[in-house]
């Protein structure tokens, strides 16, 4: 650890110099200003205000080591192990994946086509961290919340945002590509997926704090496959949707069409395409008929 002082300001100066390259002027403010306020509970309007504050030499080497994260790009939600979404504070690990804008998108779109004292039964699969579900539930008091994942330790990194948050969410493991897992579960009146679907071939294309850092069951399908989620989620619904009941997908944005397609043959009504805040195709919507 090269640092002369422990004043903040100093040190802050240091580490400003050294990230600045990786992540530009505006990024670098932001991620110090966080990390100094996950670790020492100073605001950004404190740090102004205590230019002089000392730091200990234990509070310096959690510092240290959270840069030294930053600079092998690893993201700054998995060191200081949580993150923002639709209102939450959610724990997060390299177990799950870091939530994004997009999906809370998706969310506000599900919560606008329900009525706030309506008691819909939601099924969220692919939970991770939880973060769709527990959005819908916060904003749906009365709605009833079920999210599964393959990962048990998802499953684990869920639940601990349940008790954070003091929501009730049922969770289940299980393998959602495993026909005889459907068994488990209820009928519902939503079903919502933000499953894998980056194939092997835009992988490239994608950032080194993703491909490096985040789960690579999460993320990735295979070339040969891609809709292989899409399809075995449109099926469950089939027979696990009420009638009338809606279905919603985030989806690649480069399949946008194929994903249509494949709801529309297997008989669904109202398939409609939604496009996110940067005007790129995100969203499916549709209905099971009765």
């Amino acid at each position: 650890m090269n640092v002369r002082s422990n004043l903040l300001r100093e040190i802050k100066h240091q580490y400003h110099r050294e990230l600045l390259p990786l992540y530009g002027e505006h990024e670098t403010v932001s991620m110090l200003n966080l990390l100094i306020q996950h670790f020492f509970n100073l605001s950004r309007v404190d740090q102004s205000l205590q230019p002089d504050f000392r730091l200990t030499e234990t509070e310096m080497l959690k510092l240290h080591f959270a840069v030294k994260a930053l600079k092998k790009e690893k993201p700054i939600q998995y060191i200081i192990g949580s993150t923002g979404f639709a209102g939450l504070t959610l724990k997060v690990t390299p177990d799950v994946l870091i939530p994004r804008p997009e999906t809370e998108e998706m969310v506000e779109k599900i919560v606008a086509e329900i009525p706030q004292d309506d008691e819909v039964k939601i099924l969220d699969v692919g939970t991770g961290s939880g973060c769709v579900a527990l959005a819908l539930k916060s904003k749906l008091p009365k709605s009833h919340l079920t999210g599964v994942d393959v990962s048990e330790a998802a499953i684990h990194v869920a639940s601990e945002n349940i008790r954070l948050n003091h929501l009730d969410v049922s969770l289940l493991q299980l393998d959602i590509l495993n026909k005889e897992s459907w068994k488990h579960l209820d009928k519902f009146d939503v079903i919502v997926s933000n499953p894998p679907y980056v194939t092997m071939s835009d992988k490239k294309q994608m950032q080194n704090n993703v491909v490096n850092h985040e789960p690579h069951l999460a993320l990735f399908v295979t070339d040969d496959d891609p809709l292989i989620f899409y399809r075995c989620i449109a099926e469950l619904a089939q027979s696990h949707l009420n009638e009338q009941g809606r279905l919603w997908f985030e989806i690649n944005e480069s399949l946008g069409v194929e994903v249509t397609e494949l709801l529309k043959n297997k008989g669904f009504h109202a398939v409609i395409l939604h496009h996110d805040l940067n005007n790129k195709p995100r969203f499916v919507s549709c209905i099971k008929p009765k």
